[in-house]
């Protein structure tokens, strides 16, 4: 259960203001929320599942003190990484299938080598299970795009994302510290070396917010559409199922 819990938590906070999505809330402009959700949930599962047993594989073959502080420094810069935040390349445009395929294949690309993805790796070598941490990750992937949609589209406004942004990261940072000091042999935590981590890890954050500080305000903003064109694209989407 606290796997589940964890996973969920992380990947729903690491999720917002993310890529994938950002490129949710761009599909959902050309198609039904539901055939978004369907996509993401399906693109998640099979993506989520392959992380995960890949995570669960490394624990199996390396040691697992090297493993977990690995896995600890991974998160920390999950949290750098999400102070910087992502934008869309052009994954909403890139592929031409029916609807449903079309969301379902642009996320599993998107989600390949991503921070979710590459958390649910850290997540399973952390805990050492597989299907919890697909469980948690897959509904956080799902939870945190439906509330993407719903804000930033149906709704009309803005996600809060720097605040969010540095609220994962600092939960995705003291998580990995916590590892580190739970990991790491002790004649290695001097004051000295704790001192001149966190200086480190100061620095990063500051460099990683200035990086940030150009990505703002990029959530897509659907446009209005002509009521008889919408038709058109609604009687397109189904006649692609």
């Amino acid at each position: 259960m606290k796997a589940f819990v964890a996973s969920l938590i992380f990947v729903i906070l690491a999720e917002m203001g993310d890529k994938t999505q950002l490129l949710a809330m761009a599909l959902s402009c050309k198609f039904r929320w539901q055939t978004v959700m369907w996509g993401v949930f399906v693109a998640t599962a099979a993506n989520h599942l392959l992380a995960a047993s890949a995570g669960n594989y490394l624990a199996e073959i390396v040691p697992l003190a090297h493993i977990k502080i690995a896995a600890a420094v991974s998160f920390i810069i999950f949290g750098l990484w999400t102070v910087r935040g992502d934008t869309l390349e052009g994954e909403d445009r890139r592929y031409n299938f029916s609807p449903f395929w079309t969301v379902t294949i642009a996320f599993f690309m998107a989600e390949m080598g991503d921070k979710t993805q590459l958390a649910t790796i850290a997540l399973a070598v952390e805990y050492n299970t597989v299907i919890t941490v697909w469980m948690g990750t897959t509904i956080g992937m799902v939870v945190s795009n439906a509330f993407g949609i719903v804000v930033g589209n149906v709704m009309g406004r803005h996600i809060p994302e720097r605040g969010i942004r540095w609220v994962a990261a600092l939960i995705f940072i003291a998580f990995g510290g916590y590892g580190l000091y739970e990991n790491v042999p002790g004649d290695l935590l001097t004051p000295w070396s704790v001192g001149a981590c966190l200086l480190l890890l100061t620095a990063l954050l500051h460099a990683m917010a200035r990086l940030g500080t150009g990505r703002r305000s990029r959530m897509p903003v659907c446009e209005k559409s002509d009521p008889a064109e919408a038709g058109n694209e609604r009687r397109d989407e189904e006649a692609g199922r």
